[in-house]
């Protein structure tokens, strides 16, 4: 049902998903250039210790031709993308309401006004939502994560591990997150419908409430169905709180491990070349003599 909406667009989501591509390959090429400045151009590594800043002049020119060039890539992507989500949510909206016109006054009576309106407005939205979010954040964040990992093990082995063995848990604790809001989704929307149902019955039957005194009853029962979809909303919003910080402490975790590792290979790294340098200047004839 849904590919029928998303093939009549399919070639904006393709190209917008090339174009994430060209950002993220930007994104991933940028730190190996940065390195190259740091060890050879700045700190002068395989030069005798001698910087050169020819070197850093060409690869900081070039790091701002990849910056423009992603830049370019992201408002590309950024175009496609709300031209594929805006189209197929037009098109689902109009379908819908073509729908919704052809009802017949059961159907209408079972559905109800409310749920009807939120079909419409607050659900084909987030249809829209999620295709955008899935050409756009989906693609940049797999992209990201494995295009990571590769760089990792290129750099290093043991960071590389690092990395993989923390992305379990990762998506241990993300899978964990929307296990515990997936089931409160479904009461949020029927909070929701219950919220529009009294508004819609409320402004179309004004006249008779005011005119019977019905206002203090009618706040009330508005009052009692807003006050349950805060709260819903309030216990799915606590659940991602949890969600961003814990993600954000493996992160940020497995960066400390990284720095750790690479902090303890460097030490031992100069002491083996300290040791190499002591034997290098021994004396012949005290070698000799000994």
């Amino acid at each position: 049902m849904m590919w029928r909406y998303v093939r009549r667009y399919l070639l904006y989501a393709i190209l917008a998903a090339m174009f994430m591509v060209g950002e993220v390959l930007m994104d991933l090429v940028q730190p190996g250039l940065m390195r190259q400045i740091v060890d050879q151009g700045v700190l002068g590594l395989g030069h005798g210790g001698t910087g050169d800043l020819g070197l850093v002049w060409h690869l900081g020119a070039r790091m701002i031709l990849l910056v423009l060039f992603g830049g370019f890539c992201g408002s590309m992507n950024n175009a496609f993308v709300h031209m594929s989500g805006q189209n197929i949510g037009n098109e689902m909206r109009k379908d819908c309401f073509r729908n919704i016109m052809a009802f017949s006054f059961p159907q209408l009576d079972r559905f109800g006004t409310g749920s009807l309106v939120t079909r419409v407005t607050n659900d084909i939205t987030q249809v829209q939502a999620f295709v955008s979010q899935f050409v756009r954040g989906m693609i940049r964040t797999a992209l990201l994560t494995f295009g990571s990992m590769y760089c990792m093990f290129r750099l290093n082995g043991t960071f590389g591990l690092i990395v993989l063995c923390a992305f379990p848990f990762i998506v241990g604790c993300l899978a964990f997150c929307l296990s515990k809001a997936n089931p409160l989704f479904g009461k949020l929307q029927a909070q929701l419908d219950a919220v529009n149902a009294i508004l819609q019955e409320d402004i179309s039957g004004i006249r008779v409430i005011k005119a019977y005194v019905r206002e203090s009853y009618e706040k009330l029962r508005f009052g009692k169905a807003n006050e349950g979809l805060v709260k819903t909303q309030l216990r799915v919003l606590v659940i991602f709180a949890f969600m961003n910080p814990t993600v954000n402490g493996l992160m940020y975790l497995v960066v400390t491990l990284i720095l750790a590792v690479g902090s303890w290979g460097q030490e031992a790294l100069q002491r083996r070349l300290a040791l190499s340098w002591r034997r290098s200047h021994i004396p012949r004839s005290c070698s000799m003599g000994f």
